[in-house]
Formats: structure tokens, sequence, C-alpha cells
């Protein structure tokens, strides 16, 4: 076993030079750190891949188009070496340590004068592992000590957070939170949390949480906006943590802004995470791709929470009815038939129509059907909430997935 000898430092290199030579695929992994530090970050190589390319052309470092000169060192704090000719990674090595600047030799790393550590992030640190040149070591630590500050086995002594955070968790699969969102979910003291919140993330929550019950039962029983609003600013009023949960993302028919404009209007600070979508994650998982290329260039998201005809409504079904890409209907079954017939105004009753029940659950039901179908199969399956409906060209492709 190596032994590891190197000084694990952390260097500022904000606005300083940083000289990366070589533009491949080692220094497309380097370079995203660097030019987050706020380094200077000046890149000399005859190409570079794609990626580096962006980083470019967006502005992120400069980029001399040549092969590595003598003299490229001078006035650099930090050196990359990463071509993939081992004389001239010597050469640059050479020069640095003439100057007394630090050199990472990405082909032979026990040549330079630093290495690269394995790092990782969690809530503003950063971790770094070095394990004397073992690479699948250091990151398999690395690996393992950042799931356990995300899951909680290791304690993390940073002041808790404050106030109210509005997290998505996702179409229903726990798996499908944000780390951010399970992060700021372990510190709650409260949790308010919809029904369409992923349950399994409740019972992982410890003996002393309080959970909230602000489920809203299609055409049944509902907690009103103004109880939840209240009830995230009392709580936070008494000094505890609060986790709104959501399912799905907040900002997506989920009323989040709502909630963040009465937390800001009574002092509360709030956190929003965004999560994934139902709207597109649950098509994804069924195997129905929102978008396609050749097939739709556009995609609408529509509530269905009240009918075509309703003054309430604020949708222009005519203009939807128009499009030749994809409409996703949410909160949709009960009145799927009168959507349908509002779409048939301007798509022809052939238009496939995928409808999705209890996406990214073990309860998930897929069918198809088509426009002019659609409000009668709806009955006859007996497709109750939560349902995604999708409606386009895309909702005919075939997969192997679904």
């Amino acid at each position: 076993m190596a032994l590891e000898q190197h000084y694990l430092a952390g260097l500022d290199l904000r606005g300083r030079r940083v000289l990366v030579v070589g533009g491949g695929t080692v220094a497309q992994r380097r370079l995203p750190r660097l030019i987050a530090s706020g380094a200077a970050v000046e890149l000399v190589s005859p190409s570079v891949t794609p990626a580096v390319q962006g980083m470019v052309d967006a502005g992120e470092l400069t980029w001399h188009q040549r092969r590595y000169e003598a003299g490229d060192v001078e006035g650099a704090w930090y050196v990359v070496a990463c071509t993939s000719n081992v004389e001239v990674n010597t050469q640059i090595g050479e020069e640095a340590l003439s100057q007394r600047v630090f050199c990472v030799r990405a082909d032979i790393a026990v040549e330079g004068t630093a290495v690269t550590p394995a790092t990782g992030t969690h809530d503003g640190m950063v971790l770094g592992v070095l394990a004397g040149g073992e690479h699948r070591r250091s990151a398999s630590v690395r690996d393992g000590l950042v799931a356990a500050l995300r899951d909680g086995r290791i304690a993390d002594q940073a002041a808790p957070p404050v106030g109210v955070a509005l997290v998505g968790g996702g179409p229903g699969d726990p798996e499908l939170i944000t780390v951010q969102g399970k992060r700021l979910l372990a510190h709650a003291d409260v949790v308010v949390a919809d029904r369409l919140a992923p349950r399994e993330l409740l019972e992982e929550l410890p003996a002393h949480v309080e959970v909230v019950d602000a489920a809203k039962i299609p055409y049944g029983r509902a907690a009103t906006q103004e109880f939840i609003n209240q009830t995230l600013i009392d709580r936070a009023k008494e000094g505890k943590f609060v986790v709104r949960l959501k399912g799905g993302d907040p900002y997506v028919f989920g009323r989040g802004f709502e909630e963040l404009l009465a937390c800001a209007e009574a002092g509360i600070p709030v956190t929003v995470v965004p999560g994934v979508t139902s709207a597109f994650g649950v098509p994804a998982l069924a195997g129905v791709p929102v978008t396609h290329r050749g097939v739709a260039h556009e995609v609408v998201v529509v509530s269905g929470h009240v009918a075509p005809d309703d003054p309430r409504s604020l949708v222009d079904w005519s203009a939807i009815a128009r499009l030749q890409g994809t409409v996703v209907l949410m909160m949709a079954v009960e009145r799927a038939g009168a959507f349908a017939t509002a779409l048939m105004e301007g798509r022809p009753g052939t238009t496939p129509v995928a409808v999705i029940q209890e996406g990214s659950t073990a309860s998930q039901r897929v069918y198809r059907s088509t426009l002019d179908s659609l409000g009668a199969d709806v009955k006859a399956w007996e497709v109750r909430p939560p349902a995604i409906i999708v409606v386009g060209p895309v909702a005919g492709i075939a997969s192997a997935n679904s």
C-alpha cells in the first residue's frame, strides 16, 4: 500500500493566473473546478474537445491555440500539464519547478510537485482525498464520505437551516428527489406534506419531526391554501425549520410561489428546491418522450382543473388545438373527454394519446388511446388521479421500455 505524503491544502486561486496545457478529455475534467474557483485560467493547446470549446465560447477561460512554448509558465500560480506527450509534460514540469510554481502532471503524477485529490462537494464544503496515487481507492472513499454526509451517517455540525424550504419531491418515486431536497428534509423540524409527495420519505423522518398533512384530494377533502400558508409561517416563527414537501416541482401547478409570497410578507426566509416535474418525468419513465427530433418542436403543459368552456379558464384552447407538437395535460382525468373535444377543433381524432396513472410508482399504469376515444377510454379503464395525459405524435412512438 502506497504511503500518502502530499500536504493537502486549499489554494485561493481567485483572479490568479492558472496555466493548463492540453485541451483533451483530462483538461475537460479538470477545468470546471478551476473555473469555479475563480482562477484566471489560460489554456494552451492546438485543439480542444467540444466541451472545452464551449467553455472558451462562454468566456470562462482564455485559449491560446498553439503548442506549449518555453516561457508559458511565467506569471502562473498553478500549472496543470495534461498533454498526450510525455516529453512536453516533462518540459512543463521542469519550467514550473525552476520558477517555484506547483505543477500537476496528469500523465505521471509522481513527477509533478502537486497532485489533484479526488474531490466531492456537500452543502458548501469541498472534500478532498489522496491515497498515494491509488485513484480508485481515493475515489471510492470520496464517494462514501459524500454519501454518508448526505444521508446523515456522518454528523455535519454546520449551522442548521432556518425558515422554510419549498422542496419538490418529484413524481412519486422517492429516489427522484434532488440531493439538496433530501439534505434539507433531513434537517426538518416540521414537514408540511402534500398527498403526492413521496410517502416513503416521510417514513424515514426521525420521530421528533412533526408532519402536517396538507393533502388536497381531488373532488374531496382538501387543506385550504390559507391553512398551509399560515402553518408554514407559524412554525417558522417558532424557530423551527419547515420543509414544504410537494410532489413534482413546487412551481409547476404547485402553488409554490403563492407560499413563497406569503412567507416573504411575514419576513420568513425561503429556500426553493426545484423538483422533477411529473409533466416531463412521468411520460419519460413510461417510454413517452415529450419531444422527439423530427416529431415535436414544442411542448405545452396545461392545467386541467377547469373545463375548456369554464369562464375561469385562462387557456386559449383554439390556439393549443392548432399546435402540431405535444400537449401535456395535468389534473385532467375528470374532464378528459372535454379536453379531447377542444383539441379536435384543430387536430385529427386519430392523434395518439398516452395516459399514465401513478407514474414512477409501483402502481404505474400506462394506456394508449386517440383523441376521439380518450373520453370513453378513460372511463372504461377507470383511470383515477394522479394521471398525466400526453397528446401528440410522440404518444404514438413505441419503445422497448414502454
